[in-house]
């Protein structure tokens, strides 16, 4: 389980494609000296396993569905990604419950810089909408973030200078997709009330 709330920026430094997986390998300060062979870390919002690590960068592998349905299909080496260890325990819960498993991909369709924040708007697949609300949650390139407001399958989000300089979001521009994992709970309670009906 993961919260949205992101540890480090880390850089993409080798991609190896066999075809039926890629391994990736990246590179973050802070995160690689003290990882468990086997545990979990989102990347943009993916959940990847730890196959393999140094002192400073680690190995994963992406299945190709996963390539084909999240935007790690495009991820070449000097790519930056944003990076999130599980959650512990004994760990605040800063954002709010995520998997890491991504439900679609949106494209950034707006963004209007404030004095204070910038808001991004982002087109969402048509099917994930109905899980969207204004002032719910939602997890862009794996960021826990508020819907601001919401408008046909347009959601726009606001973001603080905090999250503009310390993920990826920042360097976003018009066209960009993200991955969308949307509140888990708009899923299950759809799911329960379809199974009552």
């Amino acid at each position: 389980m993961f919260t949205g709330i992101v540890e480090a920026v880390g850089t993409v430094v080798e991609v190896v494609d066999d075809g039926a997986r890629s391994q990736l390998t990246i590179r973050s300060a802070g995160i690689g000296s003290d990882l468990v062979h086997g545990e979990s870390i989102a990347v943009d919002g993916v959940c990847l396993t730890v196959a393999g690590h140094s002192e400073d960068a680690w190995l994963a592998d992406v299945m190709r569905i996963t390539r084909t349905t999240t935007t790690l299909g495009e991820v070449e080496a000097g790519r930056t990604v944003n990076l999130e260890r599980a959650l512990r325990a004994d760990g605040r819960l800063g954002g709010h419950i995520m998997q890491g498993h991504v439900d679609g991909q949106a494209e950034l369709v707006g963004r209007d810089s404030q004095a204070d924040w910038d808001d991004f708007t982002f087109a969402l697949p048509a099917d994930l909408v109905r899980y969207v609300v204004p002032k719910g949650s939602i997890a862009l390139n794996g960021v826990s973030l508020t819907v601001a407001a919401l408008e046909g399958s347009h959601a726009t989000v606001s973001l603080i200078p905090t999250t503009l300089a310390d993920t990826t979001l920042g360097g976003l521009a018009l066209g960009d997709h993200v991955n969308v994992e949307v509140d888990v709970m708009g899923k299950y309670v759809e799911s329960m009330l379809a199974a009552r009906s």
